[in-house]
């Protein structure tokens, strides 16, 4: 990797040279589903994480504006301490490898998304919606989004031949999912609240990463992240209950104006579903367009969410079974165990 990788040689000497920093040890630290890398670097006897954001493909400027806009809000992400916005390199303070989902279980469950409650209600209530520069979670935005369920996963990767009736069938249900997440009272979205992207540190407990595509949404949005996570699953009742408790602490907030727990429980699953369907088209694509197929196993929990969600309610019905007849049979099929 390093002899033949360009931009590892240009990040040492970005470390080395521009920033005078002798580097002892480097080591990957972790991937996502982006073209970002991250590097633990040890220098000095302190710890630090690197960013490898390349251009064009990434910007590093809206991680930056962003982490400073959750920082005042009282959410905890990184400290910044070095930044070459043009060729795409960060240094970062260092949260450690005690990932969410490597944490939970059943007796770390309540307390680990008790704090990850608690810094999500700061991240509503500390970031002044109406004053902030943040992009719409639009109707457009909304839609582009279950477009990516409907061409990387339903065309391009299961091969699915829709007809009339099923373009028509999708149709309404994207209206609907869409006409209930603008119904929501907005907030700042993460837009990744999950459980990858929070870190179990010892003050301050979370530590939030990967926020650099905040909007301005959904009040639901981040809590069916964090609850109806793509990468591990709580019994139903249980989310509920998270669910309504958190709704009581938004009530007390004043980040809701009426106390329908129909109406919020609603806007949860048709929310759920949304980020759900779009999720499994990302990973169609990160399989067909990116090499990466590892979170192809991801697709039944995620899609199972969607069905699970949409079975509560009636006009939801013949999607339901779209997926059961249709759809789930040949994920079966293609799905690696």
């Amino acid at each position: 990797m390093h002899s033949t990788d360009t931009r590892y040689q240009q990040l040492l000497d970005w470390l080395r040279i521009d920033l005078g920093r002798p580097v002892e040890s480097i080591a990957p630290a972790s991937s996502d589903a982006s073209f970002r890398r991250y590097f633990r670097i040890h220098s000095e006897g302190q710890s630090h994480i690197v960013m490898d954001a390349p251009p064009p493909r990434e910007n590093v400027r809206p991680f930056v504006a962003v982490a400073e806009l959750l920082r005042n809000a009282g959410v905890q992400t990184p400290e910044i301490h070095a930044v070459d916005a043009e060729r795409g390199f960060v240094l970062l303070g260092d949260f450690g490898s005690r990932i969410y989902l490597d944490e939970l279980d059943e007796q770390t469950a309540e307390s680990l998304y008790g704090d990850a409650m608690v810094s999500l209600l700061a991240l509503q209530q500390g970031v002044n919606a109406a004053a902030v520069d943040l992009p719409a979670y639009d109707e457009r935005l909304l839609r582009t989004e279950l477009g990516i369920f409907r061409e990387w996963f339903l065309e391009k990767w299961l091969a699915l031949e829709l007809s009339a009736g099923d373009a028509a069938m999708i149709e309404q249900v994207w209206a609907t999912l869409v006409d209930s997440a603008l119904e929501q009272p907005r907030v700042c979205v993460h837009r990744d609240y999950h459980s990858r992207n929070l870190m179990v540190t010892d003050e301050a407990s979370p530590g939030v990463l990967d926020f650099q595509d905040a909007v301005l949404g959904p009040i639901t949005y981040d809590l069916a992240s964090l609850l109806r996570d793509c990468y591990v699953a709580w019994p139903a009742d249980r989310v509920y209950r998270w669910m309504e408790s958190y709704r009581q602490v938004l009530l007390e907030a004043k980040l809701l104006e009426e106390s329908n727990a129909g109406q919020f429980r609603r806007w949860f699953d048709l929310m759920g579903m949304q980020r759900h369907l779009k999720a499994a088209g990302i990973f169609s694509r990160l399989n067909l367009r990116d090499a990466k197929p590892g979170y192809l196993r991801d697709i039944p929990r995620t899609l199972g969410y969607v069905m699970e969600a949409g079975r509560n309610y009636p006009e939801l019905a013949g999607f339901v079974s779209f997926l059961e007849q249709r759809v789930v049979p040949r994920l079966t099929a293609e799905v690696p165990s």
